[in-house]
């Protein structure tokens, strides 16, 4: 049987023996009830890493986000988001079916905001226009080829957010990817928003879940949003133990997710029927362009053994992750080098 090279997502990451002997190993209790002391311990160990009073375990970076906008906005509300952002595009709508809001976007370069641009955009309330009651940012940047927003630009958003009495929400499902990457902390990102989200199932290798942290009193605010969402879990304890497992094990790994996606860029640089911009490549995601049609090459590759994604007519996506390792770069790399030649 063919080995298969899976560069989908890094959301395909399987719990690993230790992991699964954690899970396995897990005390548990009831969470709604509020007795799962392993969970209890998932969300005070991520509160802390993060510098924030209080955290959240929940099933998805979508419920997590979603649950973010809901406390921090009433509907009729205005929130600003990137044009390309994870809740505008691939969230199924939820920032207006759920929490009622306005949408309205602003656009960054590479997936850095325009702070003057943002600045301008915030609406206060009055007869006859919304308040901007949030602002939503993303590092790592899914659709900008998980690129990283700078420290700076977080600090000056938050500054301006903050004297006009706007909340700033931080999707960081891939948020230690931005660590790695940029040797500045977690928490400093953290510090430059009211509450910030990271994701559990992506490259951290856990199969469920996000953590949503922030100040004790939305904290408070959000478990209920979670209940009505459908989000308050039972014995939570098993999966919360394979978070718990990420954190101790998995995070300091993630820079050889971004040196692997690196050789796949190189090598796409290289090729003449496909482009990569090799300044995007800055974490565990390549974004390439093709001169043929990108199913063409998916269904080329997917033969090869390599599974990826295309997400355009002539854009695809291949991301790193812990079940990927220097040999599978290796037939990866073999793989587009064939497709290449062959694929017109």
């Amino acid at each position: 049987m063919q080995a298969i090279v899976d560069l989908r997502s890094d959301t395909v990451t399987r719990p690993s023996p230790g992991m699964r002997e954690a899970m396995a190993n897990a005390v548990v209790g009831d969470d709604v009830l509020g007795d799962d002391p392993t969970v209890q311990e998932l969300e005070s160990r991520s509160a802390n890493l993060l510098g924030k009073e209080a955290a959240l375990f929940v099933p998805s970076g979508t419920m997590s986000n979603t649950v973010a906008i809901t406390v921090h906005t009433r509907p009729g509300d205005e929130v600003l988001m990137d044009a390309d952002a994870h809740s505008m595009l691939y969230e199924a709508g939820a920032p207006a079916a759920i929490a009622g809001v306005l949408v309205r976007q602003f656009h960054s370069s590479c997936g850095v905001p325009n702070v003057d641009e943002v600045a301008r955009s915030i609406h206060h309330e009055s007869l006859h226009t919304p308040r901007t009651a949030l602002v939503v940012l993303e590092n790592t940047h899914n659709v900008a080829g998980g690129a990283v927003i700078p420290l700076e630009v977080h600090e000056r958003l938050y500054g301006i957010c903050s004297s006009e009495g706007v909340r700033v929400h931080l999707d960081g499902a891939r948020l230690f990817n931005a660590e790695a990457a940029s040797g500045v902390s977690a928490s400093r990102y953290a510090a430059c928003a009211d509450t910030v989200t990271f994701c559990l199932s992506k490259g951290l290798g856990c199969p469920v879940g996000s953590v949503l942290c922030g100040d004790r009193l939305t904290i408070d605010r959000a478990r209920r949003v979670r209940k009505m969402l459908g989000g308050g879990m039972r014995q939570s304890g098993v999966l919360a133990a394979a978070g718990l497992y990420a954190l101790d094990h998995n995070r300091r790994r993630l820079a050889d997710d971004h040196r692997r996606a690196r050789r796949l860029a190189e090598t796409l640089s290289e090729l003449p029927n496909a482009e990569v911009d090799l300044a995007s490549v800055q974490t565990n995601m390549v974004y390439f362009s093709t001169s043929a049609p990108a199913d063409r090459w998916v269904t080329a590759l997917a033969q090869r053994g390599v599974l990826c994604l295309a997400l355009g007519v002539h854009r695809i996506r291949l991301v790193t992750h812990l079940d990927v390792d220097d040999e599978d770069v290796e037939r990866a790399v073999r793989a587009l080098k064939d497709v290449s030649a062959s694929v017109v």
